[in-house]
């Protein structure tokens, strides 16, 4: 099934060499080139206008050594905890360098583990007789050896210690509540829903009014409907514009469980800069919000 799948997309397999770092290249070329591939256009460096291309030069010129601890699952929290403060901070269980550090006779029953380090490593324990203790120590050991910055050139990740962090079992099927920031201030909510589903995610896009934006390319306003609206939205906004202050572009993402507001994480860069799940329309609407600084490169050259 994989091999057809790479018949009937070539350029597939261009895209697999490139992000598994196969072929050594620089991170400009490389950004060229997977823009090109998967957006199915030119990318314009000079002249950025859409998000993607904007969340690209941030990439390349915007270096600021902060954002690494920003990505860090374990580090971000300390930031968070003096901004916020500790109540919206997911429980934190433990901190390992390695999976056989990890004495599970001393965990709950329900726990998440995940790597500080990147966005796959991530097992969901909801009982712990039930788990498979070699599949988790192969994949949590294997995304420990990974360098997440190679997939798709997001060097806030290069540098960061790969750890594992086990959290607090929050719940299942929890709402995503992605708050976009641009300049320090909101621009609009995207809610991840149905991930369990058969058809998969869905991503219904939101203003700071809770109205539905036409930016999803597989959600309409009436399916919209079915989301509602936070009643603590305001207080998310608030937690969003904090965290985002003095960032030029970041997404806050939050949970909202029994009305009670959780921190989850800061993502750069949406969908790494290459996000095929918005219209074309969508991508230079939000560019517009978007005032990229001046470029950095040589303030933060590492």
């Amino acid at each position: 099934m994989l091999k057809l799948k790479y018949l009937k997309y070539p350029n597939l397999i261009l895209v697999k060499l490139l992000t598994k770092n196969i072929i050594s290249i620089s991170d400009e070329i490389f950004i060229r080139l997977i823009f090109k591939l998967k957006l199915n256009r030119n990318i314009d460096l000079s002249n950025p206008k859409s998000l993607n291309e904007k969340c690209q030069w941030i990439k390349l010129y915007d270096r600021n050594p902060l954002y690494s601890d920003l990505v860090d699952k374990y580090e971000v929290k300390k930031i968070v905890k003096k901004k916020i403060g500790e109540k919206y901070i997911i429980p934190t269980i433990g901190i390992y360098d390695t999976f056989d550090e990890i004495n599970f006779d001393k965990l709950p029953n329900q726990f998440v583990i995940k790597c500080t380090h990147d966005s796959g490593g991530l097992i969901v324990c909801t009982d712990k007789n039930k788990l498979n203790l070699k599949k988790a120590r192969s994949k949590i050991s294997k995304s420990l050896r990974k360098n997440y910055y190679y997939d798709w050139r997001e060097w806030p990740y290069k540098d960061v210690k790969p750890r594992i962090i086990i959290e607090k079992y929050m719940g299942e099927n929890l709402l995503d509540f992605k708050i976009q920031c641009f300049n320090g201030e909101v621009d609009n909510i995207l809610v991840c829903a149905e991930r369990a589903s058969l058809s998969g995610v869905k991503y219904y896009y939101f203003d700071k009014n809770w109205r539905f934006l036409n930016y999803s390319i597989n959600t309409t306003e009436e399916e919209s409907k079915k989301i509602t609206k936070p009643d603590n939205l305001d207080q998310m906004l608030d937690i969003a514009k904090k965290l985002a202050q003095n960032l030029p572009e970041v997404r806050v993402d939050l949970y909202n469980i029994e009305n009670h507001i959780y921190f989850g994480e800061m993502t750069f860069f949406s969908e790494a800069g290459f996000d095929t799940t918005i219209t074309t329309a969508a991508d230079y609407e939000m560019g517009k919000h978007f005032i990229l600084p001046k470029k950095k490169e040589d303030e933060y050259e590492n």
